[in-house]
């Protein structure tokens, strides 16, 4: 028997020997007589898969829709290359001791952290595609601020090579 989750999905009542009881699929989740009929079920995956239709990031989003599932791998592209954009440049030159400049790079911090906790939310969705659009923006956004392809050749002598914030954009 199927104890209803409309958030979580279907979970056994019954446990297996181990305590961990095994996940129906979504294709053979059955609504229990219980539920409401107004609320949907929803599936959740527990491995990758292939697929436009999901939730990414927020109930209902992208949907069905191919249209609003290219918007979704575009956005998650882009937030990649924009936290390695945060992780890699450094925004504000003033000095350390400086309170607007310190707050100034609190600020990116949090916005970068934020930003990368987004994107790993994004990868929870277990979508495949999902999946390879954030790392494939990673390499991207490390590509042009992190690896030193388009940056000039000197640098001055002070700042070290491997710092990640170090040699600005």
């Amino acid at each position: 028997m199927l104890v209803s989750c409309p958030r979580f999905g279907c979970i056994p009542e019954e446990m297996d020997m181990h305590g961990m009881g095994s996940m129906a699929s979504p294709h053979e989740a059955k609504a229990s007589p219980s539920m409401d009929d107004g609320m949907k079920k929803m599936a959740v995956h527990m491995t990758f898969f292939w697929g436009k239709d999901g939730n990414i990031l927020f109930s209902g989003w992208p949907g069905t829709s191919t249209g609003m599932y290219a918007l979704a791998l575009l956005l998650i592209f882009a937030l990649a290359i924009l936290v390695e954009f945060l992780y890699r440049c450094q925004l504000v030159r003033e000095q350390p001791s400086s309170l607007f400049g310190s707050l100034l790079r609190t600020v990116a911090h949090a916005v970068r952290v934020g930003l990368a906790y987004l994107i790993m939310l994004a990868l929870m969705s277990f979508n495949g595609g999902v999946f390879l659009v954030a790392v494939l923006g990673h390499a991207v956004g490390f590509l042009f601020f992190g690896s030193g392809v388009f940056r000039k050749l000197e640098s001055p002598p002070y700042v070290k090579a491997s710092d990640p914030i170090a040699g600005g954009c």
